[in-house]
């Protein structure tokens, strides 16, 4: 038998509770027998087999997650870095001292500038070992362009360490001097954005990942798309891997960790989170009382992810053999978060004292060592001959996504003013004795007559560290981070009338909803030869809901697995339907997940050189509000895409309630820039504004994605009125005009509406001409933020060219022929129809009627008019215009309040 490995009987030599020592000796010696001659493997399946048998007679055994405070990679398995690891170590020391001098230098303006501009050193001064050996050695670019079949890795940078990123593009030639010194300094084009942001440098960073947690959560559903692709044969995705930086505070945010169980569940070997664990908050300890790298590895491990921990360098490998009895691995484990920063707070008579010197033992074996030897006692993640052995495990990886949990100090080398200080996050100025120290740390060939101007460094070109950081990087298929703006295919969209079944009228007595209409335009699309392959539907479990069950059998839902069981619905015609290249991305309940497959989709013609048109569809209320902030990544990363709220409007969706009801939806998606949004009523203008959508993100390639609301009341829809395409995508057309006045001076009226409530308005034009005598004309209003967004342009404009003829909004351009009063109504808050008062024709009344307030229960008739928008209030809001024009007298609006038996007195619904 073979001769126990030190580690063995380590954690037993001191235990009390072993009544046979001989014995535990006996199954040591046994495990160890194995491990030597059949492997690590089997030694696994062995416990595993005993733990099994154990349970089953009844003993109870609780499972661990956890292993003990050490590197998961032993010293003797560590896979050694083929670099030239003095030379990197020159090139991160000159990368650490220009990403400083970036921010110092920003910070150092004179105040009549504006003040500081922030920024920050400590993130990237603790990953900068880490970001190297991934530059250096692991990550690969797109290299199709050149004949390659790399598509290249996609990396999600920690958006605190944005300064280091530029630096080692300065170095590599892709950013100027200039741009070093405009850091975040952009409104004249020649700056660096704060963070990662795709929209201000489109060319460069791939994700915006500074809104915490966000970057975790899209990264899972970026790495399952990628399988989806490939899967669906669209794109070879197999040598691509999704690196995803986060900090360990991070990952308090619900989105970091919210689908780790999905990226276990796909099997997404192609994804691996590396967390900087510098115990390290924006301001104080993660952890002060725990251990955050132990909390973090029981998440990962429960969930199904290899977990790979690098917590100590290499220093302390010798210290770690010595420890027979295992007394300092015990230290390791019991000193907490809080005390491990204190401990790279200060310095090493610190450490031996308050660290070592928890027990005489542990003195003694560093009784040799100098206080400067053990400061010198390093963190893995400082460490590049670990870091790359980490990493290679990563990459080597099957069947698991991969969590590295990399343990370093934040602030890493600033010196007394910001390393492992509570303060290092917010620290971004130096004085010159701090710049001083920061040279003489990393050795930086900086004169003291210049360190005063802190002046960014760069060795000559035909240097060894030039050539070195060229060759790496042309080694690995060119430079990073690099984002591709528009895809190199052009796909054909076919024309309007290929959607005719969606612009014709209803039959005669034939009644759908507008969301039966979006599914006919999506099933038409689905057939098409060219975008139906590139079309994905995304659910959150409400297919049925949606009318789309019918897709589960047409094209599948996507699961890697397959479909390993038989579904109870088999026998009928739309059964539930899981396949390998299945085309439905089936999110289940998780909106957030739904939104990030979708961000992937419509982000796939940058990160994939493939075209793909996603279409999401959900209760409009969980949308924008319930995911807003990935809606405002969505247009940081230029999404293309289609996003289809359900169910929208205050009192459609009737008796669901407060939460379902959805009154501000629009309001929300105005205030994305790129975000087109429309509340059509008929099918037809649902047919005409998803063409338009089509035509502008698939066949001109547009930066711009479509918010759709749509409606699950059933009514007739009069069919496309030819000519009133342009008008419709404008925000604006004529739907019905008024009968010709019988008299000069009779009184008229313009009723707009959108969505289910411009109904309201057509039969409030029945009750004027009937009851009333008045006039109306109606205007479907498809978009009041196209119609806003339209009028403050032509504001603008007038503006900046005051000597110009004045340009005019199309809202005045359309109604200033139609005289009369206008009265908006829409199932939304007021301040939608608001945004065009200024726009409506000069001395003309505008009222405007929406749905302030919470939603409630009821039937449609009872909301519509609880919220005050029904046809009554619109004629009521209609005679009061008039007569406050002296077109009529004012008793008749308080005559039509009396006829229809409105609660004059009753409480504003904003309040009820």
């Amino acid at each position: 038998m073979s001769a126990v490995p030190e580690s063995f009987g380590r954690s037993a030599a001191n235990d009390a509770s072993d009544t046979d020592s001989q014995e535990t000796r006996e199954w040591l010696e046994a495990l160890a027998a194995v491990i030597e001659s059949e492997g690590p493997s089997r030694a696994h399946f062995l416990l595993e087999r005993l733990i099994d048998e154990a349970r089953q007679a009844g003993i109870d055994m609780p499972f661990s997650a956890t292993t003990p405070y050490v590197n998961t990679i032993s010293a003797g398995q560590e896979q050694h870095s083929p670099g030239q690891i003095d030379v990197e170590e020159r090139l991160r020391a000159y990368m650490r001292w220009n990403a400083m001098a970036m921010v110092v230098k920003a910070n150092r303006l004179n105040p009549a500038d504006g003040g500081d501009l922030g920024g920050h050193i400590s993130s990237f001064a603790s990953l900068a070992t880490m970001f190297g050996a991934g530059f250096n050695h692991f990550w690969h670019a797109d290299d199709t362009d050149k004949g390659g079949r790399h598509g290249g890795d996609l990396l999600y940078i920690q958006g605190h360490s944005s300064p280091g990123i530029y630096a080692r593009a300065f170095m590599e030639g892709r950013i100027t001097e200039q741009q070093l010194l405009n850091f975040r300094q952009e409104v004249d084009g020649k700056g660096l954005s704060s963070y990662p942001h795709p929209k201000l440098m489109p060319d460069f960073w791939q994700f915006p990942t500074v809104s915490m947690g966000l970057g975790p959560l899209m990264a899972i559903y970026q790495a399952r798309f990628l399988k989806y692709l490939h899967a669906r044969g669209i794109a070879d995705t197999s040598q691509r891997k999704v690196w995803v930086f986060c900090g360990d505070g991070e990952m308090d945010e619900p989105e970091s960790l919210g689908a780790i169980g999905l990226a276990a569940r796909e099997k997404l070997d192609n994804l691996i989170f590396v967390i900087n664990c510098n115990l390290q908050r924006l301001d104080g300890p993660v952890r002060g009382n725990g251990k955050i790298i132990q909390e973090l590895e029981g998440e990962f491990r429960g969930s199904g992810w290899n977990v790979i921990k690098l917590i100590w360098g290499s220093y302390w490998d010798p210290l770690l053999a010595r420890d027979k009895e295992g007394l300092l691995r015990k230290v390791m484990m019991e000193t907490i978060d809080g005390d491990y920063q204190a401990m790279k707070a200060n310095d090493g008579a610190f450490v031996r004292k308050h660290f070592f010197g928890q027990h005489p033992k542990l003195l003694e074996m560093v009784s040799k060592l100098s206080d400067d030897d053990i400061w010198r006692l390093n963190r893995g993640g400082h460490d590049p001959h670990k870091v790359h052995a980490a990493y290679h495990a990563a990459v080597h990886h099957k069947g698991q996504p991969t969590v590295l949990l990399i343990k370093t100090v934040k602030g890493y080398g600033m010196g007394k003013i910001g390393e492992g200080k509570n303060t290092a996050h917010q620290t971004k100025k130096l004085v010159d004795e701090d710049v001083r120290a920061f040279r003489d740390r990393f050795n930086i060939p900086i004169p003291d007559d210049k360190l005063h101007d802190i002046p960014f460094y760069k060795p000559a070109d035909d240097s060894p560290e030039m050539q070195y950081l060229h060759a790496r990087r042309q080694a690995l298929g060119g430079y990073l981070p690099k984002r591709r703006t528009k895809a190199d295919e052009q796909l054909a969209v076919p024309e309007l009338s290929a959607f005719q079944a969606v612009l014709d009228a209803t039959a005669e007595g034939r009644e759908i909803s507008t969301t039966q209409a979006y599914v006919r335009f999506l099933t038409t699309l689905l057939r098409d030869k060219t975008l139906g392959p590139r079309t994905v539907p995304i659910l959150v479990d409400e297919a049925r809901t949606f009318g789309m069950e019918g897709l589960f059998r047409q094209i599948g839902i996507y699961n890697p697995a397959g479909q390993n069981y038989t579904p109870v619905d088999k026998d009928q015609v739309m059964y539930y339907r899981e396949d390998k290249a299945g085309q439905i991305l089936q999110e289940g309940i998780n909106e957030a997940g739904g939104m990030s497959s979708w961000v992937a989709a419509a982000t796939s013609y940058s990160t994939n050189n493939r075209v793909m048109i996603p279409f999401y569809i959900y209760y409009s209320m969980f949308g924008l509000q319930r995911v807003g902030d990935l809606c405002w990544a969505a247009g940081d990363m230029q999404a293309r895409g289609f996003l289809l709220g359900g169910t929208s409007g205050r009192t459609t969706l009737n008796g669901e309630g407060l939460q379902h009801e959805d009154g501000h939806s629009h309001i929300l998606a105005g205030t994305i820039p790129n975000c087109i949004s429309y509340d059509p009523t008929f099918a037809h203008e649902v047919a005409v504004i998803l063409h338009d959508g089509l035509k502008r993100m698939v066949e001109r390639q547009e930066n711009v994605y479509y918010y759709i609301t749509l409606l699950n009341e059933n009514y007739p829809h009069p069919g496309l009125k030819p000519g009133t395409e342009a008008q419709i995508i404008k925000g604006m057309y004529l739907l019905e005009e008024g009968a010709p006045a019988k008299k000069k001076d009779a009184p008229r009226v313009n009723l707009l509406g959108s969505g289910t409530i411009l109904r309201e308005s057509i039969a409030a034009k029945a009750l004027l001409e009937a009851d009333w005598g008045v006039t109306a004309s109606v205007w479907s209003c498809p978009s009041f933020n196209e119609l806003a967004r339209d009028g403050q342009d032509a504001e603008r404009w007038n503006l900046l060219h005051p000597t110009e003829t004045p340009r005019k909004a199309f809202v005045t351009e359309q109604l200033e022929p139609h005289a009369g009063p206008v009265v908006a109504s829409t199932d939304y808050m007021k301040a939608y129809a608001e945004q065009i008062r200024a726009f409506v024709p000069a001395g003309r009344a505008y009222k405007v009627l929406g749905t302030d307030g919470f939603g409630r229960s009821d039937f449609r008739t009872k909301l519509r008019e609880h919220f005050e928008i029904n046809r009554h209030y619109i004629v009521v809001a209609a005679l009061k215009a008039l007569a406050d024009d002296g077109k009529l007298p004012a008793t008749k609006a308080a005559e039509a309040i009396k006829k229809y038996g409105i609660d004059a007195n009753k409480l504003n619904p904003l309040y009820a």
